[in-house]
């Protein structure tokens, strides 16, 4: 499996990132990015591990939380979509399907 971004998911993470850069904390978004590297580099193997979004437990979407963004995901073909970036405060809205 390969981990993709779409458009808008990849957006949301660089605006999370870029975040802590412009509040002087340059080692915290790398920090922040390497976690989510890593954790997003786990469902290359198990893309089931992510638990069922809680809010739309209908949808075949999945979730990864690396505190406090949500990365919600959809497995299609030999891909894993990354269909959204939600900070934990945010109201998530349902994945779109034409996300990817």
């Amino acid at each position: 499996m390969k981990v993709r971004f779409t458009p808008s998911a990849r957006t949301s993470f660089l605006h999370a990132i870029e975040f802590n850069c412009h509040h002087d904390r340059p080692m915290a978004a790398e920090r922040f990015r390497r976690k989510c590297e890593d954790a997003l580099r786990r469902l290359e193997e198990f893309p089931e591990s992510g638990r069922m979004i809680p809010e739309f437990p209908e949808l075949p979407h999945r979730e990864v939380i690396v505190r406090p963004y949500r990365f919600f995901y959809r497995t299609s073909g030999d891909s894993v979509w990354i269909v959204a970036v939600w900070h934990g405060a945010q109201l998530a809205d349902s994945p779109r399907e034409d996300d990817f």
